[in-house]
């Protein structure tokens, strides 16, 4: 079986494309209500991320706001989910049993030497294209996740959103 490299390094001032690390992104996040008409108070947290707007909407500037989704080296994951913890849940998590997560490899890339990182689905975020890209020029060099690794990636995320309970019609065989 053919392997294929995970990562590239991508230098400063190359256009983003789904699966690009952006690294020290703010992220604004709205409060839990908010009133009408009245001005809001919203907290400014910052993650590493990970680009998961479509390559081709990214490159034609079809949309103003790009969705990214934290990345979490596995050993810092490990303290907000103690399944984690235990080799039965990396297993899980190996194996792509946790839709709300997805696994990537190691880097061995110089400057981005990086443990096992977990994508978390379960927040969302939309970053101004415009900012993006100006804190890509200013963050430097990034590293960028390689097919078939980012298509995995792609369809990890589909099936976190596409899940639907579906009534069984059919009875089972006995």
């Amino acid at each position: 079986m053919a392997e294929y490299p995970w990562y590239r390094t991508v230098e400063k001032g190359q256009p983003p494309e789904q699966g690009d690390f952006v690294y020290s992104c703010p992220i604004i996040v709205p409060p839990a209500t908010i009133e009408e008409y009245k001005q809001v108070e919203a907290d400014v947290i910052t993650y590493d991320v990970l680009i998961m707007s479509q390559s081709c909407d990214l490159a034609n500037k079809k949309i103003d706001l790009v969705l990214v989704c934290p990345v979490w080296p596995l050993r810092a994951i490990e303290n907000s989910v103690p399944h984690f913890r235990k080799s039965s849940g990396k297993e899980d998590l190996r194996r792509g049993h946790l839709h709300a997560f997805h696994l990537l490899n190691k880097s061995e890339i110089d400057k981005f030497t990086e443990d096992f990182l977990v994508v978390d689905f379960r927040n969302v975020y939309g970053v101004h294209y415009d900012f993006l890209i100006e804190h890509l020029r200013r963050q430097g060099d990034r590293l960028r996740l390689l097919p078939p690794y980012r298509e995995h990636l792609a369809q990890a995320f589909a099936r976190f959103f596409m899940r639907v309970g579906l009534p069984a019609y059919i009875p089972r065989f006995k």
